[in-house]
């Protein structure tokens, strides 16, 4: 991973901008601060990076393609590219990080690994890591997102993994990473908790950030292969927690005419109560152990959030991206369950890639973006859509 210096990255202090920090149970701080002072060691080291990069190539299956989609540009009057990370084994981006993080812990002598899951893709990428390096796995999955993604809840278990049910608050996301939370503070010595997103408490939203850049790295090179140049003028990512935009803007943070836009899900509209575009209805608090903007009543409590998408139905984002809301580094958007599923089965029609619903909210973007047709635009791809094929059978318009 080549290292990148940006004053929209982690300081010293483990915070973007006002954003981040630890905010945890006195039970955890061994633990946080075990991996806060051993991370950066431990990645950077010649041993890491070689069994990293070898495990991405010849298991995770990278680099992804940057596939020109012709006919979709057609449609934009713009050259558009997509960054295939549905392409990867597990079919989305979660497994970078779960591949790096497994190796984390082993370095850090852990032998047990819990995992939160939305839409059930960072858990099955867990559990395929955990099944690989031969660890015990724990997955917290919400009780209304097991049912609605039920082929990744068989797919963890096939893979060896005990999937435990969240039956509190909204039953989804949320209430997925607290119950995760309760089972690192109840067992701190020996499990290593792999958080799938650029949130939770420093030093997770960088590591996770850091393993997601290779998507980032790849599309500079790549890009520079297709036009000659490495710089896109837009790059358009979905945004839950976020670390699939993160891995997408990575690389591109001090590039200020790349403009990056991230997508949040608006699901019936932001006036409807029913939405989980945290930008627009937010504000700044502490969530799952990190300083960040989050959806929340006058007193602080949280509010559920909504979605048709498993994995952007979350009540937050992570500090990456509070901040780069905060500067206005980043544009941040939003798209209805409508402009999501309409765009999902725009591109399944146009270039026959089913994306997952979460990326179908990064595509509904282009119909945000005033585009000319000498841009260059790059959509995170972050997932496939077999595990939503349900969703986009209940909603029925194609």
């Amino acid at each position: 991973m080549s290292e990148v210096k940006s004053k929209y990255l982690v300081d010293e202090r483990g915070y973007f901008g006002k954003f981040g920090g630890a905010y945890i149970p006195e039970m955890l701080y061994p633990n946080v601060e075990e991996l806060k002072n051993a991370y950066l060691e431990i990645m950077n080291s010649d041993a890491f990076q070689k069994d990293f990069q070898k495990l991405l190539k010849d298991y995770v299956g990278r680099p992804t393609p940057l596939y020109f989609a012709g006919r979709l540009s057609e449609q934009y009057g713009a050259k558009i590219y997509l960054k295939r990370e549905d392409l990867c084994h597990t079919g989305a981006h979660k497994v970078n990080n779960t591949i790096g993080q497994i190796l984390l812990a082993q370095a850090l002598g852990k032998k047990r690994i819990i995992a939160e899951t939305g839409a059930g893709q960072h858990g099955v990428a867990t559990a395929t890591v955990c099944a690989l390096m031969g660890l015990e796995c724990t997955v917290y999955m919400g009780e209304i997102d097991m049912a609605r993604q039920k082929p990744n809840v068989e797919r963890m278990k096939i893979l060896g993994a005990e999937v435990r049910p969240a039956t509190s608050g909204s039953k989804t996301l949320k209430d997925a990473t607290n119950e995760a939370m309760r089972h690192w503070i109840n067992h701190p010595q020996d499990t290593h908790y792999i958080i799938g997103s650029v949130v939770g408490p420093h030093p997770y939203p960088d590591l996770v950030a850091r393993f997601q850049s290779v998507i980032s790295e790849e599309i500079k090179w790549q890009l520079k292969e297709h036009e000659g140049q490495e710089n896109p003028d837009y790059v358009i990512a979905c945004v839950g927690g976020g670390s699939n935009a993160a891995g997408a803007f990575y690389h591109y943070l001090d590039d200020e005419a790349v403009k990056l836009v991230a997508v949040e899900a608006a699901g019936l509209g932001n006036e409807t109560g029913k939405s989980a575009a945290t930008t627009a209805l937010g504000r700044e608090g502490v969530l799952h152990g990190s300083r960040s903007i989050l959806m929340q009543t006058d007193d602080g409590q949280v509010v559920e959030p909504y979605s048709i998408s498993a994995g952007l139905d979350y009540p937050g984002i992570g500090p990456f991206h509070a901040h780069l809301f905060d500067t206005g580094r980043a544009k941040f958007v939003g798209a209805t369950d409508e402009e999501a599923m309409i765009s999902g089965v725009q591109l399944s029609k146009l270039e026959g890639i089913i994306p997952a619903v979460e990326s179908a909210h990064a595509l509904a973007a282009l119909d945000k973006v005033e585009l000319k047709e000498t841009d260059i635009v790059v959509v995170n791809l972050s997932g496939r859509g077999d595990k939503d094929l349900e969703t986009y059978i209940k909603w029925g318009k194609y």
